[in-house]
């Protein structure tokens, strides 16, 4: 979704295609495969390329970011029991078995992100804005506004409000 509102919002995105949309996420992936080999040594080139794009990059491969480029991320966070409800139902889909038993994965998943979130608050070549999930789905306009703030003010901000779709929120805890 955050990938959807920034393109909707006029930041020119990096993505291939590669992984096409389906039932886990009907509206498509916007990854780009080269992230995916950020921990290896290889041919980093293409960060280059990705100056003044949105690029997605999942928690753990933000450490591998080279600190010779500075980066505005946009850190979306999630409830982690909806995450976890909803990792379960792409494995069960894809007919995988589960990992770790629920609680373990929503622990080690949690610690996970508070080890990023302090390795982004320690590195001067990062800026961060949390936001929530939930909070783009209740008041799209607002987290609009924020992003559009925190990467300059340029974007289409009721554009990017309008990418907001409720009906995608499958796997929201009962309380949300």
């Amino acid at each position: 979704m955050a990938m959807r509102m920034l393109e909707a919002g006029g930041v020119p995105i990096l993505t291939d295609g590669v992984r096409t949309a389906d039932d886990s996420n009907p509206r498509g992936y916007y990854e780009f495969e080269p992230v995916k080999g950020l921990d290896k040594p290889g041919d980093h080139t293409w960060l280059t390329g990705a100056r003044g794009k949105a690029v997605k990059v999942i928690s753990f491969l933000l450490t591998y970011l080279p600190e010779s480029f500075d980066y505005q991320v946009i850190f979306m966070r999630r409830d982690l029991d909806e995450i976890v409800a909803s990792q379960n139902k792409m494995l069960e889909a894809r007919g995988e078995a589960r990992g770790a038993e629920d609680a373990r994965l929503k622990a080690l998943y949690g610690e996970h992100l508070g080890q990023v979130e302090r390795f982004l608050a320690r590195r001067a070549c990062f800026s961060t804005l949390p936001v929530e999930y939930a909070d783009v789905l209740a008041d799209p306009a607002a987290q609009a506004a924020r992003v559009n703030s925190f990467v300059g003010g340029r974007l289409d901000v009721a554009a990017m409000a309008a990418i907001a779709d409720r009906a995608l929120y499958r796997n929201r805890q009962a309380s949300s």
